[in-house]
């Protein structure tokens, strides 16, 4: 195959995956330490890397959470194209940008030698445009939470009304009713009772529901 000319051979293509949990109550992000001397040291970042010749950007994705995170079981959505000319310092890289919803069984049982989930209010002065992919992925997030059912991948499989009100309101940063709350969610038929109820709580425990569906579906606004 011809090569392009000279002057359209000027960027490569990455990817980087802006991973989302919640661990112990708290949202969280996937980073890792960035050493790119001289310009990034001992910063944090998302786990991303360069696209390979043979695969699309979700391939990509997928394959550098595995070798950088060993992590398998995410939900993803591509998020947003950054390609500001200095996005990167040492060259000129295109980063598709993805995000990323793991479950919080998964993320508070994770362990890894080099990345390591960290609440999003201790994510500052992320390496390279980390930090503008951050609150691109918030705003996408808290968009979905209002129309879609985006919510189970932030749930464990069985959860109360409880848990999941507390991830809209951490979410959206705001309280909600739980009257009406509870109310809209299950009009919205997409979550059934389990039939079983919460274990191991001090106080009277809750019913356990599910999502009907693993689809993101799309329904009327929620909050």
């Amino acid at each position: 195959m011809q090569k392009a000319p000279e002057q359209f051979r000027f960027a490569v293509m990455a990817v980087d995956v802006i991973v989302l949990a919640f661990v112990d109550g708290k949202l969280c992000g996937l980073v890792s330490e960035v050493n790119r001397p001289p310009h990034y040291t001992n910063r944090q970042g998302f786990l991303g890397g360069i696209v390979d010749e043979k695969e699309n950007a979700e391939e990509a994705s997928e394959r550098i959470l595995k070798q950088k995170g060993n992590l398998t079981k995410v939900f993803l959505e591509q998020l947003y194209t950054f390609s500001d000319v200095h996005r990167d310092k040492r060259n000129r890289v295109v980063s598709v940008a993805y995000l990323g919803l793991v479950k919080p069984d998964i993320a508070s049982s994770y362990r890894h030698k080099t990345a390591k989930f960290v609440p999003i209010k201790e994510l500052k002065d992320l390496a390279y445009d980390h930090t503008e992919m951050l609150a691109t992925a918030l705003r996408r997030l808290q968009g979905k939470m209002a129309y879609t059912s985006i919510s189970q991948y932030l749930l464990a499989d069985h959860f109360t009304l409880s848990e999941l009100q507390s991830v809209y309101e951490i979410i959206l940063k705001k309280p909600l009713d739980k009257r009406n709350f509870r109310k809209k969610i299950l009009a919205l038929n997409i979550i059934e009772e389990t039939g079983t109820m919460q274990e191991g709580v001090k106080n009277r425990p809750a019913a356990l529901y599910k999502f009907k569906s693993k689809q993101v579906t799309e329904l009327s606004l929620i909050v």
